[in-house]
């Protein structure tokens, strides 16, 4: 599939039908509160729904509850295989480089201060990092899952904020389309995918091609669940390389929201790592794996360890052949890595369980106060060659 300006223009008027239609009749009839409540007890997919729910929500929640007619379970299969060898690193690319990735892109960066609030940016990544950890679960798909519900109102949430936003003339739909848009979905697939390999490259991971385009596959099965349109999403690695490049190139920018997010993340980790001495990477890691061009506008600060950090490659290599070459030291490697994934989550999480709840109303403080300001587009600079 070749993208064009024209095409991803058209993917920002379109939202998703079904899951807009399923808030928008919620909040007609007042039942958004009752929602909320009832659906806090249903988190594992197959679970009887509650009574009381309302219709319109019962008849979508039947809808999604079961994945594409098209998943390939062998490539879900290698996906999850792929994902806990290198669990720690996905953890590491997700929050050091996709997530300031979506900072990066103004308008993005205003909808997530709408649907998550500048001073608390622990909570969308504890989202991100529970969704990921639920996805990749031998039993992500089957009766008494996690993941199931989670995307139901994940897909939700985002419906909401699209009302929100265009009922309440805080977002110029007409300049910037249509608030988390079909193209907007498809590049925040793009981030938590491609950019995620990408990022593995950058710390010298080494991945088989197979391993690489099955992680990529279940992202985009995850993109059905969500709502993306499977007519214009990218079915190759190749196909997703164009798609972000264009992508990025039309949108990426600095912002006062991005940077403002982009503190948020770092002040969040830095008091995840024990002690103070190892702060410094946090800022390190992130400008070395989304650049010096990117970072900047993000205001990510220059330190010491922006040097030492790209020695992270050669360390990750030794591991790497201590994980090749010894049965017992590849067990303990993913074993930690499992520990590490876990502490971070609970550490984000806090111990509580993410909700995903619906959205009764976007606070004036959250960040969304007018329409989002142009910005100037980037532009590549001229080759050399």
């Amino acid at each position: 599939m070749a993208y064009t300006e024209a095409s991803l223009d058209a993917l920002r008027r379109a939202g998703d039908e079904l899951a807009d239609a399923t808030v928008a009749e919620l909040f007609a009839r007042g039942e958004v509160g009752t929602f909320n409540t009832l659906m806090r007890y249903v988190s594992t997919a197959g679970a009887p729904l509650p009574d009381g729910l309302p219709d319109v929500a019962r008849e979508y929640l039947e809808a999604t509850r079961t994945p594409p007619s098209w998943v390939d379970w062998a490539q879900m299969e290698q996906a999850r295989l792929f994902f806990i060898d290198n669990n720690v690193h996905i953890s590491t690319a997700l929050s050091f480089a996709a997530m300031p990735a979506c900072y990066v892109v103004p308008h993005v960066a205003k909808l997530l201060s709408a649907s998550h609030g500048l001073k608390y940016p622990s909570k969308r990544m504890a989202e991100t990092g529970q969704f990921t950890v639920h996805l990749m679960q031998p039993d992500a798909f089957e009766a008494g899952s996690r993941f199931i519900p989670a995307a139901q109102k994940v897909r939700l949430l985002h419906a909401s904020i699209r009302h929100h936003l265009s009922r309440e003339n805080r977002w110029d739909t007409a300049v910037h389309g249509t608030p988390i848009c079909q193209e907007d979905m498809i590049g925040g697939q793009m981030f938590f995918s491609l950019l995620v390999l990408d990022s593995l490259h950058r710390l010298g991971i080494h991945m088989s091609a197979e391993g690489a385009e099955a992680y990529y596959y279940a992202w985009r099965v995850v993109g059905a669940m969500l709502g993306v349109d499977q007519d214009a999403v990218p079915l190759t690695l190749d196909e997703a390389r164009q798609f972000l490049d264009l992508y990025m190139v039309r949108h990426m920018g600095p912002s006062e929201e991005g940077a403002h997010l982009t503190r948020g993340l770092i002040d969040l980790y830095e008091e995840v790592v024990p002690g103070t001495f190892f702060d410094p990477v946090v800022s390190a890691l992130i400008r070395h794996l989304i650049g010096d061009t990117c970072a900047d506008w993000l205001r990510v600060p220059r330190t010491s360890w922006d040097t030492a950090v790209k020695a992270v490659p050669h360390l990750l290599g030794v591991l790497e052949t201590i994980e090749d070459h010894s049965p017992l030291g590849a067990w303990a490697l993913d074993r930690l890595g499992h520990l590490t994934t876990v502490f971070e989550l609970s550490s984000l999480t806090r111990g509580r369980v993410m909700h995903y709840a619906i959205p009764e109303t976007l606070k004036k403080d959250y960040g969304i106060t007018g329409t989002v300001p142009r910005t100037r587009r980037w532009t590549p600079p001229p080759s050399t060659v």
